[in-house]
């Protein structure tokens, strides 16, 4: 549509506001990981983000993701799975993916680490928290998430990163704020469990709506597409 930004313009603009949040909590920019969220892109979007220095794109579904990520064109990209992981589907994400944002299971979570070690390479993976304790999404109960990773901890093939999560749907960002805290105190304690977390850095949380008030937070990786590469493509 005529008069609707590009996507080097909306990225001029998003960075802008990394820039400025990450400012207002006293990091400089860099401490901020940009994840294009792509899904239903089509190549042809991607490309252009990455001429705008996009290099790391997130993913919810495996079989989309195959094709974009054996495109020639976009080869030298990084791509993090940031969708719900189906058993049946570990062995070929450990395979395409460079990061793994949603193990909320020890059942996952094992298998991840099984299908890592057959491939003999070390999966960075990232612990989704249900911090609304909602029925309809992924993740694991706060009350849960010690437990969790202390086994996760110890599981060879798997480099343990930190926390992601989705709040609950809120009309302001700035009723995310309280949620985007609690993953980082959660994180502080969760770090304990996993024998000191030396590893243990990332917060990926902050979408297109409330990204600036997850970097305020301390967020570390911020999952933006809306803001990116406009309304999703049908």
């Amino acid at each position: 549509m005529t008069g609707e930004p590009s996507v080097r313009e909306r990225l001029i603009e998003v960075r802008e506001r990394i820039a400025r949040a990450a400012a207002r909590s006293g990091r400089p920019p860099g401490d901020v990981l940009l994840v294009a969220v792509s899904k239903t892109q089509p190549v042809e979007r991607l490309i252009e983000a990455m001429e705008s220095g996009i290099t790391v794109f997130g993913e919810n579904y495996l079989q989309e993701a195959e094709g974009k990520i054996a495109a020639p064109t976009l080869r030298g990209a990084k791509w993090h799975f940031i969708g719900k992981l189906q058993g049946n589907k570990v062995k070929r994400a450990v395979s395409l993916f460079s990061c793994i944002h949603a193990v909320d299971s020890v059942r996952i979570a094992a298998e991840v680490s099984r299908r890592a070690v057959e491939a003999d390479t070390i999966m960075p993976v990232l612990v989704e928290v249900n911090l609304g304790c909602e029925w309809s999404k992924a993740g694991v109960d706060p009350a849960a998430l010690p437990g969790l990773v202390e086994q996760i901890a110890g599981m060879p093939g798997i480099s343990l990163r930190g926390l992601m999560a989705i709040p609950p749907v809120a009309a302001e960002a700035e009723a995310s704020r309280p949620h985007f805290a609690r993953l980082r105190e959660l994180m502080r304690d969760a770090k304990r469990h996993a024998g000191g977390g030396g590893r243990m850095t990332e917060l990926s949380m902050g979408m297109s709506d409330d990204f600036e008030t997850a970097i305020e937070e301390g967020a570390t990786m911020v999952r933006i597409g809306t803001a990116i590469f406009g309304r999703r493509q049908s």
